[in-house]
């Protein structure tokens, strides 16, 4: 036991200076890098996958910053986080039908309306998900249920979207833009198509965006202070009501842009989000759960490793890949890379 409490003691002072997390993220990096290149991938091939593998990640990392948000603040794990995500795509595939319909914006494949819909889908998908939370998590929670109650509630939640969505759009695949091509271009050798350019710009722009919130405002400080200690910040009188309202709105809304980037890069099925659970939950989890930072770069390394991975083994066993990822997180640092001890 002594040995044992010494081991991490030792390991909890070697997390704790700056360089080390970084360092270790940049192994699971490297990871699957190396092993492709063992199978003979050539060099130009991994720069793709890299880069594609970037791009897999800002899409998801927003889902995994809602994600986060929402269990850092409430202390929930949302298994209806992904249906959210699959609810945001469909919704603005419904406004495309309602919008009238320009030419393309070059050099990309959408045109106007589509950017109309992608910016009424953040409040949409935001509020459905503050409104699940009023009539299903929230009193739950006031009656104190069990955390095993809570998640078959939050399964519960996502076979009710996903059934919604075949009621109305049916099971099979659909585009944004049918017939209309999307063109591609080479950057440093690497066929990128300009949509994906896009959706690296959109995530990086809001990921910007929920910086400033959390540390320039007082919403922002509110919800750290309510992440950090729940209790202290309702004595401190902080409206920790207030503070879970605007967390839904905030990661709905997160969930819904970012499904419909994943529309835009492949196509819209009404299970894409649940097949996105989890990366999403072992982006969060490699991260630190409730760090929105952390989540940010689970969902960077989550993505190229599945990307790579995809070049020497079949493409079906990507999510187990953020699987063994989470695995071996947990093994050595059991509250996440940037999680905080005991976390």
């Amino acid at each position: 036991m002594l040995g044992a409490r010494r081991w991490r003691e030792q390991v909890g002072r070697l997390w704790a200076r700056p360089w080390v997390p970084p360092l270790f993220l940049l192994f699971l990096v490297l990871l699957p890098i190396l092993l492709a290149a063992q199978q003979g991938v050539s060099p130009d091939r991994l720069l793709s996958l890299v880069i594609w593998g970037t791009m897999l990640g800002s899409i998801l990392a927003l889902g995994a910053i809602g994600l986060t948000l929402v269990y850092g603040i409430l202390r929930f794990a949302n298994f209806a986080h992904g249906d959210l995500m699959t609810l945001g795509a469909y919704l603005a595939l419904f406004m495309l039908t309602l919008l009238p319909q320009g030419p393309p914006l070059r050099p990309f494949s959408f045109s106007l309306e589509f950017l109309v819909a992608l910016g009424l889908v953040f409040p949409l998908t935001g509020l459905a998900a503050l409104l699940v939370d009023r009539f299903l998590y929230r009193p739950l929670r006031f009656r104190r249920a069990q955390p095993v109650v809570l998640a078959m509630a939050a399964f519960a939640a996502a076979f009710f979207v996903r059934s919604l969505i075949y009621l109305f759009w049916g099971p099979d695949f659909l585009f944004y833009y049918v017939g209309r091509p999307r063109p591609a271009m080479e950057v440093f050798g690497v066929l990128l198509r300009p949509d994906q350019l896009f959706i690296l710009g959109l995530a990086l722009l809001l990921v910007f965006l929920l910086y400033l919130l959390l540390e320039k405002t007082k919403l922002g400080k509110a919800m750290r202070a309510t992440a950090d200690n729940p209790d202290l910040a309702r004595t401190c009188g902080i409206p920790t009501e207030r503070v879970a309202l605007w967390t839904w709105l905030l990661g709905g809304g997160l969930a819904g842009i970012s499904g419909v980037m994943l529309g835009l890069d492949a196509q819209l099925r009404p299970e894409m989000g649940w097949f996105m659970l989890l990366p999403l939950f072992a982006a969060v989890i490699l991260g630190g759960i409730g760090n929105p930072y952390g989540a940010l770069a689970g969902a960077m390394v989550i993505g190229i490793a599945q990307q790579v991975s995809a070049s020497f083994l079949n493409p079906a066993y990507a999510p187990g890949v953020a699987f063994v990822l989470m695995i071996l997180v947990l093994l050595v640092r059991p509250q996440g890379i940037f999680g905080r001890p005991g976390g």
